[in-house]
């Protein structure tokens, strides 16, 4: 069962600059020219919860959400409007000043979602392109962990520099008492071919997946697996959980997020999973249609979600 209702959450998107070089960042070709939601459109979503109470939480999100210096006054303004949570989602950077932290919590940020790309500073600074970003992030964690009432979820993009180290970012993990959720996004290219070789096979993946999933959930953490066909993961494929919150962004992020493709799969015509996203162009282009490593899943009902919910809605 997930920890979190997405729909009880809608998601928007504040800010479009970063400060990391991340190799897999799916807006880097779109970052100059997309434009954050406007004041009146914040406000507008507010007005909407404080009416009808359709969300318990809100996410602030964007390229780097805590680079908006208005991040504070926005999470308080969330709370007065009847959000019981507010998120942000970030690389967690400027997480590793203490006044910065405790700004956040007294203004009602309760979540934070941190992205870990690798297990210690070599790999994740390599991935994310900035030196001490691992250091900074690590600090940030556990700066938050010292917080009551904080819930912290991370997410580790798999790519080829990525996939054979899932494990281990679990282990390097596994001392936070808040980190209640862990997820695992299977890179897409936002284009139809995998440029800079970051796509990889999904059983190469797999066995790697497998093993950070499991020692997740030993740990007790919620576990999400986005963008991989659960057909390959056996006894796990019910950790596949694809729907997303309602998303909030600039309308020209959606031709190039569709530029992925996505349903294609030689054996959805027979295949009762209906929350998978099956092959990408990408990766079809690469390494084919698999067909004889995929195959079509029985009626599972954990896997009863709304497939119109699986894709990011605006």
């Amino acid at each position: 069962m997930a920890l979190f209702d997405h729909s009880r959450y809608v998601s928007l998107s504040m800010e479009f600059r970063c400060n990391l070089r991340c190799v897999h960042c799916m807006i880097e070709g779109t970052m100059d020219r997309l434009k954050p939601e406007s004041t009146a459109d914040f406000r507008r979503i507010l007005a909407r919860n404080a009416r009808s109470r359709e969300w318990d939480g809100l996410i602030l999100t964007g390229a780097e959400i805590t680079l908006n210096p208005n991040l504070p006054a926005m999470a308080r303004a969330a709370r007065d409007a009847g959000f019981r949570h507010v998120r942000i989602q970030t690389h967690g950077m400027s997480l590793d000043r203490p006044e910065t932290v405790q700004t956040l919590v007294e203004a009602g940020v309760d979540e934070y979602f941190v992205s870990v790309t690798g297990p210690d500073a070599e790999s994740h600074d390599a991935i994310t392109g900035v030196p001490r970003a691992f250091d900074r992030m690590m600090h940030g964690l556990d700066l938050l962990d010292a917080f009551e009432g904080v819930t912290i979820l991370t997410n580790t993009v798999v790519t080829t520099r990525s996939f054979d180290r899932l494990a281990e970012v679990v282990d390097r993990l596994s001392h936070l008492r808040r980190l209640r959720q862990m997820e695992f996004w299977v890179y897409l290219p936002m284009a139809e071919e995998d440029d800079k070789n970051l796509v990889a096979r999904h059983t190469d993946v797999l066995p790697h997946l497998r093993v950070a999933a499991s020692r997740a959930q030993a740990l007790g953490r919620a576990v999400e697996i986005k963008n991989f066909p659960p057909c390959l993961l056996g006894d796990l494929a019910h950790l596949v959980l694809n729907e997303q919150p309602e998303l909030h962004i600039d309308p020209a992020f959606w031709p190039e997020f569709m530029r992925n493709g996505f349903y294609q799969c030689v054996h959805r015509d027979r295949c009762a999973a209906t929350d998978c996203l099956g092959l990408s162009t990408a990766y079809i282009g690469k390494f084919g249609w698999e067909a004889a490593r995929l195959s079509p899943m029985q009626y599972d009902p954990r896997h009863r979600r709304d497939a119109a919910r699986q894709i990011l809605c605006n």
